[in-house]
């Protein structure tokens, strides 16, 4: 059985489990290919409410749960805790990135459904991750490259990242997707097309199979393996007849 398949009829249990126990059901941490397979089965679980959260605003890396208090009767909050991750003297500490954060997490054997987002902080990193992982993180995650590192369980998860968006204006023939990504990305309108026969674009964390889309203000468009950008607004034509507009970008995940 194909892996979506797999994910989808997984998604299918946990949501009959919920619906004919009365109790929550959550899955695990779910990347943006997964959340697509999610998309495609939404109808064949009308029959119970269901919700997101990757434990803050912009999670890229969402859980699913499937209940509602309307139809329990009571609340569950998602099973996420925040851990910051710090090196034990920063002065002397390597310059860490996103990879050496989730690298050095996989070393320690960790599923991959267990971890969210890493968000990236003054050389700090805040993971969002399952409560039942946290203890085996605090506990074996000790170095990162060359760097020893404590963890802690945090309540504050910072809304600034080293990876601000950055805004971009630009002049396109029109708004269609491919177009626009062909020219944030510098990519020919060709190669643009092919990221869509790939599967590797998102428009709000679902998959856009349809490059001729029309985007709208503050949709968020993500191509697998250069980060994602935030159509900002339409600034009017140019004396030449092309459309000015603006992005938000932010880098590679």
């Amino acid at each position: 059985m194909e892996s979506n398949d797999f994910m989808k009829k997984r998604f299918l249990e946990l949501a009959n489990k919920a619906y004919n126990h009365n109790i929550y059901t959550f899955t695990g941490f779910l990347g943006l290919s997964e959340m697509a397979d999610f998309y495609e089965i939404e109808r064949e679980v009308s029959f119970i409410k269901w919700e997101i959260s990757g434990g803050h605003q912009d999670s890229e890396r969402v859980m699913i749960r499937f209940g509602s208090a309307e139809q329990f009767g009571y609340e569950e909050p998602f099973p996420i805790v925040c851990l910051k991750i710090r090196p034990l003297m920063q002065k002397f500490a390597d310059k860490l990135s996103h990879r050496d954060f989730l690298g050095a997490l996989m070393n320690l054997g960790i599923e991959r459904d267990t971890l969210g987002d890493i968000v990236l902080k003054e050389n700090q990193g805040y993971l969002l991750c399952t409560e039942t992982i946290a203890p085996y993180i605090c506990e074996n995650l000790t170095r990162i490259k060359h760097t020893s590192v404590i963890c802690e369980i945090t309540r504050e998860l910072p809304i600034e990242t080293e990876e601000d968006a950055q805004e971009v204006k630009l002049q396109v023939s029109s708004i269609r997707i491919d177009g626009v990504m062909a020219k944030v990305y510098h990519f020919s309108r060709g190669e643009s097309v092919e990221y869509f026969r790939q599967k590797k674009v998102f428009v709000n964390g679902r998959l856009c199979e349809n490059n001729s889309y029309s985007l709208k203000e503050n949709d968020v468009v993500t191509v697998r393996g250069y980060g994602k950008f935030v159509f900002d607004q339409n600034l009017g034509l140019s004396k030449k007849g092309k459309l000015n507009i603006a992005v938000k970008c932010y880098g590679k995940k």
